[in-house]
């Protein structure tokens, strides 16, 4: 297994013309924990869509370009599914409104929305789903409907059912958009423990409030290419900041914790 869990060369998303990521390289190291941020369509959801399969890159024949997972430039998309999983806020948007929480952690078995009649859930899966549901603390949910929870119970479901494979990097899509500051509070925790425990977190989104404390590196993105690269405590500050945003911020941090508003 390589070093790296991902690794971009000169990659480009481009759509109706426009690129909306425009040759961007950027490393992550297996076991390293990053926070991408910047406003909304900066083409951060889109390098999560590249990640997953979703997109393609641009065929750029102007220069090397590269997309490695895992060290490999290949791969089957299920398999690659177990390694890497993903929450994002499209995804909560997919299940229907009655399937139950236990159905949406075994999904993630397969790669699907629903646990269908040709799945076979076994025992190993069931005690894996009973497992994931007690770390995110919905155990008692397993039989309700999804349509019956509050946000932040549904995004603790997604988040056991990416982690129900086991996968070396769990990727967050705006995880705590719309919860309000106590469960943003109590999300940031669960997400240090994540960590603590060996699970690789890339967390892509907006706020600054969102960084749990345990992840070090940032990585800023602005009009689709990668504006800043690095510590946390080195970058969240007024003038990069307010740089990223177009805007002037104040930054202010405790305990770990970061911060912005406008002037």
């Amino acid at each position: 297994m390589s070093d790296k869990a991902l690794e971009l060369k000169n990659v480009s998303v481009v759509r109706e013309g426009r690129r909306i990521l425009d040759r961007v390289s950027l490393n992550i190291d297996a076991g390293e924990n990053v926070a991408i941020i910047g406003l909304n369509g900066s083409g951060k959801t889109t390098l999560l869509k590249l990640l997953r399969g979703d997109v393609y890159p641009y065929e750029d024949d102007e220069c090397e370009h590269y997309i490695r997972l895992f060290g490999q430039d290949k791969w089957n998309i299920f398999k690659l599914r177990d390694m890497m999983g993903v929450v994002s806020m499209d995804l909560q948007a997919k299940f229907s409104s009655t399937t139950t929480v236990r159905e949406v952690i075994g999904s993630g078995f397969f790669g699907s929305l629903d646990i269908f009649r040709d799945r076979t859930v076994t025992e190993p899966m069931e005690e894996l789903i009973r497992l994931r549901a007690e770390e995110m603390g919905i155990e008692n949910l397993l039989t309700r409907e999804i349509d019956c929870l509050s946000l932040g119970e549904m995004r603790r479901t997604l988040i056991a059912r990416a982690l129900v494979t086991n996968p070396k990097v769990l990727v967050l899509d705006e995880p705590m958009t719309g919860l309000d500051i106590v469960m943003k509070s109590k999300f940031r925790r669960m997400f240090d423990i994540l960590i603590d425990s060996g699970v690789c977190i890339i967390m892509i989104t907006h706020e600054l409030t969102d960084i749990p404390k345990k992840i070090d590196r940032v990585v800023m993105i602005r009009d689709g290419k990668i504006y800043a690269d690095g510590k946390k405590s080195e970058l969240l500050n007024d003038k990069d900041v307010s740089a990223l945003y177009g805007e002037n911020i104040v930054v202010e941090s405790t305990d770990g914790i970061y911060r912005m508003h406008m002037v």
